[in-house]
């Protein structure tokens, strides 16, 4: 058996599992892909695949299904993600770019994300530890309530109630976040601790103990947003694919809402020189995700965050790789500087 055709048999079993869902056998390959050669050199390379474990018979089917190892080669063999359809590009452009507001945005695009690929979409959020000061804002609530903002270059704005001990006026609380735009403004979250002092030491001292409360707040705000979350769309999608997950669709629904299963895997997941990683069925670390796959990119200004997919094993692969590559590069160029 040649190494093309034995490609070639391979792609034509795992697009037909994928399209009906049903085993493959060597005369359909034959009607459906014109390959040129017999059915019965069609069946001897299909035994072929089977010994080195890229297919297999599920159960007494004359029929044949790819395994872990044949998705596995097949992902390996796209040697280029194809680019979506204009009007696919169109579509992720107009819902993405009509919101500024990070929550809105990432809410959009595992929607999107979800809708495309028709599995659950999933998003990590871009960590604030990691991220710069783009503005600081207090507003005045009360004599001496301020709501304080912090606005990071991710997009993302955190806000809390700030008790600054002592009736302040509007031009007082102007002249307090002059100050502390000028001591942190376009520096990294992480390192507002340790620059904080210096901004309250320079304040006037009739202002100090205000602006003291002020600067525990965003150092609150700042480090309260350390934890690592994501946001997800499309479970209902894994319902309609309970037939790919023939030992128990729970695991699966149990890694999503353990939010740190997902997160780990992710964020353990290496880059591929495509632009986007595939990791597939017992590849995945996580046991409950055996007949899975999860394919995801990074995105965002330090592409430290990941955007993706989780799905059957039995998944459009090529199409899933392209639609989760262009949302990333739309979000990344959302959320870009």
């Amino acid at each position: 058996m040649s190494e093309p055709r034995k490609l070639e048999v391979l792609r034509a079993i795992v697009e037909d599992y994928v399209h009906s869902r049903e085993p493959v056998g060597s005369k359909a390959l034959v009607e459906r892909h014109h390959l040129g050669v017999s059915s019965a050199t069609i069946r001897n390379d299909m035994a072929a695949l089977e010994d080195e474990g890229l297919i297999t018979a599920p159960h007494t089917s004359a029929g044949r299904i790819p395994t872990d190892k044949g998705y596995r080669l097949f992902v390996d063999r796209i040697s280029a993600v194809k680019p979506l359809s204009p009007a696919e590009r169109r579509a992720i452009q107009a819902l993405l770019e009509g919101s500024q507001d990070l929550d809105d945005v990432l809410d959009r695009t595992v929607r999107l994300l979800a809708q495309l690929t028709n599995q659950v979409a999933v998003v990590q959020y871009p960590l604030l530890s990691r991220a710069r000061v783009r503005h600081i804002e207090f507003v005045l609530l009360a004599p001496r309530k301020v709501l304080t903002v912090l606005i990071a270059d991710t997009g993302k704005v955190e806000q809390r109630v700030v008790d600054v001990g002592q009736e302040i006026a509007d031009d007082a609380l102007a002249e307090l976040r002059t100050a502390f735009l000028a001591g942190l403004s376009g520096t990294p979250l992480s390192l507002m601790p340790q620059l904080l002092p210096a901004v309250v030491a320079g304040a006037a001292p009739a202002r100090r103990g205000a602006a003291h409360a002020l600067a525990h707040g965003l150092e609150a705000l700042a480090t309260s947003s350390r934890e690592e979350r994501m946001v997800m769309a499309g479970t209902a999608n894994l319902a309609r694919s309970n037939v790919d997950f023939p030992l128990s669709i729970g695991p699966v629904l149990e890694a999503l809402e353990e939010q740190v299963v997902m997160l780990r895997l992710l964020s353990e997941m290496a880059e591929d020189p495509r632009g986007v990683t595939v990791s597939i069925g017992r590849e995945n670390p996580y046991d409950g995700l055996a007949e899975a796959s999860v394919v995801a990119t990074a995105y965002g200004p330090d592409a430290t965050a990941k955007v993706g997919v989780l799905g059957p094993t039995r998944m459009d692969y090529p199409t899933t790789m392209a639609a989760v590559r262009a949302v990333a590069r739309y979000l990344s160029r959302i959320l870009g500087p």
